[in-house]
Formats: C-alpha cells, structure tokens, sequence
C-alpha cells in the first residue's frame, strides 16, 4: 500500500496487508474454498480467493443494521454516545467509499472489456447501484454529525428515515453484486490481474492510522473459523495489529451502541 487519500489523512506507509486482500498464497494451492457468511446472497467458485471480498460486505452489512437500531434508541442528550456513533459512521462510510472507488476504477473497466452483451448490464448496474447509495450516505454523514452536538429530535427522525433508505440500497447492491458481479470477475478476470488491482486499487492510499482502525473493525463479530482464516490469509503483521487494536475498538464499539 502507498500514497495517501488525502492531506487529512495522516502519514502513509507500504505494507503487504491491505484491507482487500486476495492472497496470492491462496492462488498457488489451485482452486481456492470460497468463504460464506452469514447474510451472503451467493458464493461464486472460481480461481479468485474472493474471501477479503466477502467478509467486507458482511462488515457493511453488520455496520449499517447495527448503527440503525442504535440511532433508534439512543437518548438525544447522550453526547458520549452520539460522538461515538459518528466516529462510527465515519469509519463505514470511508471504508464503503474506498471499497467501491477500487471497484469502479480498477474491476468494472477490465470487465467492461471481456464482457459478453448480455453481461454488460451487470457492470452498467453496478456503477448506477453506487451513485444511488452515495447521496443518501451523504445525508446520514450530515445528520450524525449534527446530532453530536444538538438534541435534535427532527434531526434524528431525518437520520432515521434516511438510514431505512440506505439500509435496502445498499443490502440490495451487495446481493447483486454477489449474485451477478462476482460471477463475471471468477468468469473474466485472472489471479494476476486480480492482484494487480487489489494492490493497485485497494491497497493504495489507505494511511497507516486509517489502517489501525480498519482491521479490527473488519474482523469485528465475524464467525471465529472465518476470522481465523482471514488472520491466517494476511499474515503476521494483520494479526499483530488486530491484537494491538481490537480492545480499543471493543470499547469504542460498547460506547456507541450501548442503549442497543
């Protein structure tokens, strides 16, 4: 990983352990077992390791159900809380973000060109699927915000009702993009090109501390065998970091939604 998202975002640094990792260590065993987590719409065999793939969008989902009971229930008076929801929201929504920029910059364009007719709707699909989600997101970023510092009661309605729009759009997305998408990359796309856009697309430009926050958000109430085989897939260095942050991430996770 390399460069930087930003000027805000903090200092940079190379590592060999990206938030959207498709091992190459998997490639070279052959075939690789795909992963299936709970609330997965479909799970596409085929030579890509789509493991990272899938345990991102069960994050996306746990996050966004999560933070909708929690912005539910949450006392409008509880600063600590609604602080920490932010932080929260802050944290999934960079993440989605980065995670559909590599996909619109780095998968659809190499798909676009092997695609049969019929499969092209899919990617066309896709970018749309995206561009729906990201206004609404918007929205729930502005609503957060401002409620970490007012008692807002129509500001908290607008973010509910704004999350239960999120909330389809994206879980919708998701499904597709596992049903139809993921089947075009195993079908179009080969382990080295895979690679290539992992480090070049993911991996790129996500800072170091940006990285302290992701691995143990990413590993966060995942089954222990799927945890287990994503420490086991990045290496020394995620796993080090996971045991470094995970206890700060627990108690941040128990600030945000402990009236849940």
């Amino acid at each position: 990983m390399s460069g930087c998202i930003g000027p805000d975002e903090g200092r940079c640094m190379t590592t060999e352990y990206p938030i959207h990792l498709q091992s190459a260590l998997a490639h070279q065993a052959g075939r690789p077992r795909q992963l299936t987590l709970p609330g997965q719409a479909a799970t596409a065999e085929g030579p890509l390791d789509m493991t990272m793939m899938y345990v991102m969008h069960h994050a996306f989902r746990r996050d966004l159900r999560a933070l909708s009971r929690a912005v539910a229930v949450t006392p409008l008076g509880d600063r600590v809380a609604w602080r920490a929801l932010d932080r929260r929201w802050r944290l999934f929504a960079y993440v989605l973000h980065h995670h559909h920029t590599g996909e619109d910059e780095g998968y659809w364009p190499l798909l676009a060109g092997r695609v049969t007719g019929a499969e092209r709707s899919v990617l066309a699909d896709m970018e749309a699927e995206h561009h729906l989600i990201d206004p609404v997101l918007e929205q729930c970023a502005d609503l957060f915000l401002r409620l970490t510092f007012t008692r807002d009661k129509s500001a908290r309605q607008s973010l509910v009702s704004a999350l239960d729009r999120a909330q389809p759009l994206l879980e919708d997305h998701l499904a597709h993009e596992e049903r139809e998408a993921i089947p075009l990359m195993q079908r179009h796309v080969t382990p080295a090109e895979d690679e290539r856009i992992e480090r070049e697309h993911f991996r790129a430009g996500v800072p170091l501390r940006r990285l302290f926050e992701v691995v143990p958000w990413v590993l966060h109430e995942l089954p222990p065998d799927a945890r287990d085989r994503v420490l086991d897939l990045t290496g020394p260095a995620y796993r080090g970091m996971w045991l470094l942050t995970r206890g700060g991430f627990a108690r941040r996770d128990r600030r945000a939604m402990r009236h849940v």
